[in-house]
């Protein structure tokens, strides 16, 4: 990550850092959609920074989210002083989320945003935002249609930073989680079309856990029925490609109940499973 570094000014991100805080600063009270990862965390610590009390960071309970990033959230809020609560989602509830369509996050992101604008009613919060950035908004994310329909603001995006540049200045204010891994909702790993359900993503969990304890630090877990598909970061991609490791990795997936276990030769990218989507 250390590379990213070298070609971003620090005059011009410290400026957006400033925009950023000036404009939630003019917002009031304000709710963070706040997953733990380096994009909410970041703008969890600016809205702290910026309004105090008057932001709280809220993390859906969900089965979608794995048990060790709530407790990376937790642990995150704790260090830097940030309100911090928990409100339930119920996705799982909802046919057309378990369906599995390409729309899956759109109504993810739907009852996480329907929940918070209960909170913020009953509570006087005026805004609610979360942290997409301008990187994200070329990608396919249906998410961001429910922030549109729920009007939720993305201050981050607002400011103009970048994925990396978010990183530099998370490394620069000492967050834990500017070099953090990209991460996504369990969910996410199992193929379009394949009904989401709580025993299949929390089996992606346990199997990705199991990886992460082998000492590898930026893969997925793919969820095919029978086969599982895992990806591995290329530059972590030799120490997988070996006897000894394919043996680890089939005593686990077999353990959890695949029949088949495949070792992806790509390696990992980020929305693999877009690529049977025909997004032109």
């Amino acid at each position: 990550m250390a590379a990213l570094t070298n070609f971003i000014t620090p005059v011009a991100i410290e400026e957006k850092q400033q925009k950023l805080l000036a404009n939630l600063s003019a917002m009031g009270r304000v709710i963070v959609a706040f997953s733990g990862g380096t994009d909410s965390a970041y703008l969890a610590w600016a809205a702290n920074r910026a309004l105090g009390g008057d932001a709280v960071a809220i993390t859906a309970d969900s089965a979608s989210l794995p048990e060790s990033h709530k407790r990376d959230a937790e642990a995150f809020v704790e260090r830097f002083g940030i309100v911090h609560e928990y409100v339930e989602t119920h996705e799982f509830d909802n046919p057309a989320y378990v369906q599995n369509g390409p729309d899956r996050c759109f109504h993810c992101k739907d009852e996480l945003f329907t929940r918070l604008e209960a909170v913020g009613r009953e509570r006087g919060y005026q805004h609610i935002i979360y942290g997409v950035n301008v990187d994200d908004l070329g990608d396919y994310r249906p998410g961001q249609g429910a922030a549109t329909q729920h009007k939720v603001a993305a201050p981050l995006a607002d400011a103009g930073l970048t994925k990396a540049e978010i990183r530099e200045l998370s490394r620069l204010a000492g967050l834990p989680t500017w070099d953090r891994p990209a991460s996504a909702c369990l969910s996410s790993r199992i193929p379009y079309g394949t009904p989401v359900t709580i025993e299949n993503v929390k089996t992606v969990e346990t199997g990705e856990e199991e990886i992460k304890a082998l000492g590898f630090r930026q893969f997925r877990v793919r969820f095919h029925g029978e086969v599982v598909r895992i990806e591995i970061a290329r530059d972590e991609m030799e120490r997988a490609l070996t006897m000894e490791m394919a043996l680890r990795f089939t005593n686990i997936f077999k353990a959890l109940g695949f029949k088949y276990v495949a070792l992806d030769l790509e390696g990992y990218r980020q929305g693999s499973l877009n690529e049977v989507l025909n997004l032109k």
